[in-house]
């Protein structure tokens, strides 16, 4: 089995990448960073570094890697794979739709009609289902009939800590990551046979798994990720060393828990349990995790569907108590971060605009006593 893999960066190697190489798929990475593309092609293999309480090296093997600015090279590896997946961030999915669309007909052209399904493994809500909008928006009607009979767009939900490190001068492309991964798909979306793929588990109720994801480890990391920067701290790890920031990490993952147990009949001691795993996880002291990394792309992070807005509009839904996740959309919107683009470009929105109208555009919500809380909170 042949898979192309877009991103080779950490969460490419590291996650996804490393979960196709370990089950005898053959891999191509995807990517614009020519020193890697060319790293991957020498070497033929690079190490993830497991960190946890069973520490170990694994090799990752049977790799090759093409540039994706390389439009022949790409649309030539589209026609020959079975599994098409993604790790290159929410925002780069629409960028590289065209290309995904180029492909896709290139390949159908050449008369390759064996199934082929795409999985993006993005940090957000049906990534797949977006990305497939966006390549259908370059098709013809006659051409997204053909794309949608023997093209499978699967939606997933992933979970990995991968933190940048310290460069392994032996070995370059060696990446750290958690003991911990979850890969989550929805086993309903597939054209023709699932593969068997060891660490991707199957459902036909993905939307239970994606916002338990969304709403614990997300919202929880981000939530560290503030606290953290305003005590002065560098690590997630050290922001949730201190009592009173796991605490309130703690109680806004049971803000946006209660949203899951009310929608999705999820076993509340079930749910506890699995928030005090995510606390665990960010503690690791192997990991670290820098808040600036984990903070950056409010406006991202306000979005309507994204790890604050969403879970506090299902608050509102079910009319349940939401003050801490208040408090984390009030430190998204006064987060400050010269070297972060969305953080400058909210900064001066709310400058010019005040922070009524910034919430209202940004965050997509209308109830009129959670805006006022927010800006009253934010002032």
């Amino acid at each position: 089995m042949k898979a192309l893999h877009f991103g080779a960066g950490n969460i490419g190697r590291g996650f996804i990448g490393k979960l196709l190489a370990d089950s005898g798929v053959d891999v191509t990475f995807a990517d614009i960073n020519q020193t890697q593309i060319a790293q991957i092609n020498q070497y033929k293999q690079y190490g993830v570094k497991i960190v946890g309480e069973s520490s170990r090296l694994e090799i990752v093997r049977n790799i090759n890697a093409i540039n994706s600015k390389d439009e022949p090279a790409v649309c030539d590896s589209i026609q020959q794979v079975d599994l098409i997946t993604t790790a290159v961030g929410p925002n780069v999915l629409a960028i590289l739709a065209p290309l995904f669309a180029k492909g896709i007909i290139a390949r159908l052209k050449a008369g390759n009609k064996a199934p082929l399904n795409i999985i993006a493994c993005e940090n957000m809500v049906r990534g797949t289902s977006f990305l497939k909008e966006k390549i259908f928006e370059h098709l013809s009607n006659a051409e997204q009939q053909e794309v949608e009979r023997l093209v499978g767009f699967v939606d997933s939900a992933v979970d990995r800590i991968v933190p940048p490190a310290e460069c392994n001068p032996n070995d370059p492309l060696e990446v750290t990551v958690e003991e911990f991964s979850e890969w989550i798909v929805d086993k309903t979306q597939f054209k023709g046979y699932i593969p068997n793929i060891q660490g991707m588990d199957l459902t036909d109720n993905l939307m239970a798994f994606v916002e338990r994801k969304l709403f614990t480890l997300n919202t929880g990391h981000l939530i560290s990720a503030y606290l953290g920067k305003q005590a002065g701290v560098k690590w997630i790890k050290e922001a949730v060393a201190i009592d009173t920031i796991k605490q309130s990490v703690k109680a806004t993952m049971e803000e946006s828990g209660a949203v899951l147990i009310k929608r999705y009949n999820f076993d509340p001691v079930a749910h506890s349990a699995y928030i005090e795993k995510i606390l665990k996880r960010f503690a690791n002291p192997y990991l670290n995790d820098d808040v600036n990394r984990v903070g950056r792309e409010p406006i991202r992070k306000l979005s309507p569907n994204d790890r604050l807005i969403k879970p506090l509009s299902g608050t509102l839904e079910y009319n349940l108590p939401n003050k801490y996740l208040i408090d984390g959309v009030v430190m998204a919107l006064q987060y400050r971060n010269d070297e972060d683009p969305q953080a400058v470009e909210l900064s001066q929105f709310i400058d010019k605009q005040g922070v009524e109208v910034a919430v209202k555009h940004y965050t997509g919500l209308v109830d009129k006593a959670v805006i006022e809380q927010i800006v009253a909170n934010y002032q």
